[in-house]
């Protein structure tokens, strides 16, 4: 699938990049590190002077970059998951734009920002370093069950993204969105089909596709309890 498609009118409004992975006692994670940059260096394997704590749930060459929408912050606050000033780059994003939500873009989409070439691959899966962050031990489930997590790329194309480019779609290789992959993917009952669905989305994080996979052989889902709260050690950190 292969089309001239076009994105809503969209603005970015900020980049970031941070390797400083000192966050909590004891817990290691650059989301609290991230700074605002003029330009982003993007390689296949990661953004110039960026990193991460955990290469096993994050980063690597599908999850270069995260991309988070500004206007998801504001639900956040009038859900009382967050303060009212926290704002960008709160959730460890790489870029954040207002207009482009998981609603706008597809699994394996091919995208252009500057003079990278981009696919996504899949959504953000929420941890319990969120919960950290914000100060809520509910927070991972939250964002989780209201499917705004942002998204990641692999990179195609390395080259430099600036503040002022704009987002064009290239080509369009399923018709999963990232709102409906969400939902295929986080639905809490089990359901073969809408896996056998999100698998044939060309381009989907190949995680994703090997947890799809052992939920269709073992007749089950994964336990989520690790990835949403943490190690036991963790928990108290997490406020209320």
């Amino acid at each position: 699938m292969s089309a001239s498609l076009s994105l809503p009118s969209h603005q970015l409004c900020g980049l970031y990049a941070g390797d400083n992975l000192l966050f909590r006692e004891g817990l290691l994670s650059g989301i609290d590190s991230k700074q605002s940059q003029p330009v982003l260096q993007v390689s296949f394997y990661g953004v110039l002077h960026d990193a991460q704590a955990d290469g096993k749930n994050h980063g690597g060459a599908e999850r270069v970059l995260h991309h988070f929408p500004l206007e998801h912050y504001q639900v956040y606050q009038q859900r009382e998951l967050m303060v009212p000033k926290r704002t960008a780059p709160a959730m460890g994003e790489n870029i954040s734009s207002l207009g482009i939500t998981e609603h706008h873009l597809h699994i394996g989409d091919i995208v252009a920002l500057g003079d990278v070439l981009l696919q996504v691959t899949q959504p953000r899966a929420p941890c319990f370093k969120l919960n950290v962050q914000f100060g809520h031990p509910g927070f991972s489930l939250a964002m989780q069950e209201t499917a705004m997590c942002g998204w990641f790329y692999r990179v195609l194309q390395e080259g430099t993204i600036k503040l002022d480019d704009q987002l064009i779609l290239r080509e369009r290789h399923s018709d999963i969105s990232l709102a409906e992959s969400m939902a295929l993917y986080f639905a809490p009952q089990y359901d073969a089909a809408a896996y056998e669905k999100l698998l044939t989305a060309t381009g989907l994080a190949s995680d994703w596709q090997h947890n799809l996979q052992q939920r269709l052989a073992n007749g089950k889902i994964e336990d989520w309890q690790k990835r949403l709260h943490g190690p036991v050690q963790f928990q108290a950190l997490q406020g209320r």
